[in-house]
């Protein structure tokens, strides 16, 4: 089975900074992130941030575990890939561009599940996973930037 790979790109009216803080908040995310029901940071990096997180999500058949190294090349973004885990592999990356008073904020991403999903929701997940995640990330950033 390939790997479905995704390139989706969300313009948030919010700094860098904001965003990353946001993205680099891995607790958090099942907090704003419909798909996610557990994220904990299993080892931090020395900028404190978590270099290995280990995260649940819904994919509505099933739940999902895995692991995930973080490789960061901070302020631009940064970059992942799986190191176990119920898929056969994950692997991507955010980079953050200020731009118009904001920040463009593009994830590619190649995602390889390992086995069979039925054709209506596999077409569901290809067609609006990502781009659904963006949305509720510009939500929660531009919530947190106007507390």
């Amino acid at each position: 089975m390939a790997a479905t790979k995704r390139t989706e790109t969300i313009h948030i009216p919010c700094s860098p900074v904001d965003v990353l803080a946001v993205l680099t908040d891995f607790e958090a995310y099942p907090k704003w992130s419909g798909a996610f029901t557990e994220a904990r940071i299993i080892d931090r990096g020395p900028e404190g941030l978590g270099s290995h997180v280990a995260f649940a999500i819904d994919m509505t058949i099933r739940t999902v575990r895995y692991t995930l190294a973080y490789s960061f090349n901070l302020p631009d973004g940064f970059s992942w890939r799986m190191t176990e885990g119920d898929l056969t592999s994950i692997e991507g990356s955010y980079e953050l561009v200020a731009e118009d008073g904001g920040t463009n904020c593009i994830c590619h991403q190649a995602v390889e599940t390992g086995f069979w999903i039925p054709g209506p929701i596999r077409r569901i997940a290809e067609g609006s996973a990502l781009r659904n995640s963006l949305e509720e990330l510009s939500t929660e950033v531009q919530r947190r930037a106007a507390e």
